[in-house]
């Protein structure tokens, strides 16, 4: 009820305000447009006064206008009715005028507006103005010829008023086409609101944790404001998703990895619990027990740092880690001979031997620690889990993508491989292609995540394939800068 009065009165404010800046709008059109009309039968008017006054010059002169029987003759033959004629010197002193013969009685003219105006520009007008001497109401018009001023003036007789008067027909058309687009505003603006409301609707179910259906996304129109309504709607779903799948896999995590520590503490904890409960245990079983607890804990230690090298990889990625300062420019041929060199015994052991084609110098700007530690850890997959593997190839080629400069590298072996439905999951933490076999080869389950993350941390991706004719290989990119 409360989002429907919010989106009710959300519409009111929206049409009162367009609305009204429209109406406004209407108004002054209105005023204008009258004002306008008004001044343009008023023109109308003057030019046809004016047309008479350069006529009667024309036609009498200064002689005749001042001979007061042409004058008279002039004006009592033309065809506008109650046309009064006044002839005025520049002084104001009028000289002839067709209603009056004694023009000594009448006044000075010189302070009358339409004088004044042709005294200065020419020609001027005065609107509905009571004469002094006839007590009518006239319009004037003067006209200045040199020393002599023509001014011609006619009373506002009923039908003078009306063809004066603005049509008003604009005024209705105004009026129509103001109630026309209040329709449209208010059909708008109940669109408006509506696709409002079922957002805010759909906000409030969300704010107070409600059963979220779609229902909301089918009642929305299709039109453009339905487009943004669906796109906001569908961001909400895929940031509700993305929020379900991170604490998904926060909450997998955390068992995997308990999981994972529980093996080996339980482990030690047996062992240290038989020798404290036999204290006569013979001294090549208590020795024995011993170094298995030592290398459980190894185990465990492996698992806490591995676990620790990929935390400190998901800060670089989020930018919560000052530790993109320890990148340098380095050449990582050298560390990739230190990691061969610290697992030779290890790959003489295992029958494996190594193959590595590069250029003579890899310089990337890179950190040494998490270079060392992708090898590192390609190369003890191999070691753990290549079985049969008689050779590991590391080759590397320079690439020059849109301008874009990297390294891609390849590490293969010609073991048994995995089964291709494993390739996709290999760089998931704590996945394993046979677990048992894993957990018992010392593995933690992390080394090709931190592949993944480490390179990802130098600008570029990891993939795992099979090696043709049997094997694993694992591709990935490090760029330049």
């Amino acid at each position: 009820m409360a989002t429907s009065l919010r989106s009710k009165s959300f519409q009111k404010n929206l049409f009162m305000s367009i609305g009204g800046i429209f109406i406004l709008f209407a108004i002054c059109f209105s005023v204008y447009q009258y004002q306008r009309e008004k001044e343009y039968k008023i023109d109308i008017l003057h030019s046809r006064l004016q047309m008479f006054n350069y006529e009667m010059m024309q036609s009498l002169g200064k002689d005749g206008l001042l001979s007061n029987a042409e004058f008279h003759d002039f004006t009592s033959h033309h065809s506008i009715e109650g046309l009064r004629v006044t002839i005025i010197n520049v002084d104001g002193r009028v000289l002839q005028d067709n209603d009056y013969d004694n023009t000594d009685s009448l006044t000075n003219h010189l302070q009358r507006h339409e004088v004044q105006e042709a005294l200065q520009h020419g020609n001027g007008y005065d609107i509905k103005r009571r004469s002094q001497s006839t007590h009518e109401t006239y319009f004037y018009s003067a006209t200045r010829f040199d020393n002599l001023i023509i001014r011609s003036a006619v009373p506002y007789s009923a039908e003078l008023t009306e063809s004066l008067r603005a049509d008003n027909t604009f005024i209705y058309f105004t009026i129509v086409l103001t109630l026309l687009l209040g329709v449209v505003l208010f059909l708008n603006t109940h669109r408006i609101s509506r696709h409002i409301g079922y957002l805010r609707e759909f906000a409030h179910k969300a704010e107070e944790g409600d059963e979220l259906d779609h229902e909301l996304e089918r009642r929305l129109p299709n039109d453009e404001l339905g487009d943004i309504s669906h796109t906001i709607i569908q961001l909400y779903w895929k940031l509700r998703h993305s929020e379900e799948d991170k604490l998904r896999i926060k909450r997998q995590l955390t068992q995997n990895a308990a999981h994972e520590l529980k093996t080996p503490a339980a482990s030690i904890h047996g062992y240290l619990e038989s020798i404290l409960d036999n204290p006569d245990m013979p001294q090549d079983k208590r020795q024995h027990f011993l170094e298995r607890c030592y290398a459980q804990s190894e185990r465990m230690n492996k698992l806490l740092l591995d676990m620790s090298a990929l935390t400190k990889l998901d800060e670089m990625e989020n930018g919560h880690s000052n530790a993109t300062h320890e990148f340098r420019q380095t050449d990582i041929l050298p560390i990739i001979h230190n990691v061969l060199e610290d697992t030779s015994l290890q790959l003489q052991e295992r029958g494996i031997t190594p193959s590595i084609s590069t250029p003579a110098s890899i310089e990337l700007y890179c950190d040494a620690s998490l270079i060392y530690g992708i090898f590192r850890n390609l190369i003890d997959n191999v070691i753990a889990y290549a079985t049969g593997a008689t050779t590991l190839s590391i080759t590397c080629v320079e690439t020059n993508h849109n301008g874009r400069h990297s390294y891609l590298f390849t590490v293969s072996d010609n073991g048994q491989g995995i089964e291709p439905q494993h390739l996709s999951h290999l760089f998931e933490r704590f996945y394993r292609v046979d677990k048992g076999r894993s957990r018992k080869l010392g593995g933690t389950g992390l080394g090709l995540a931190i592949v993944k993350n480490a390179v990802a941390a130098h600008g570029g991706t990891a993939t795992a394939e099979l090696t043709p004719g049997g094997g694993l290989t694992i591709r990935f990119s490090l760029s330049r800068f």
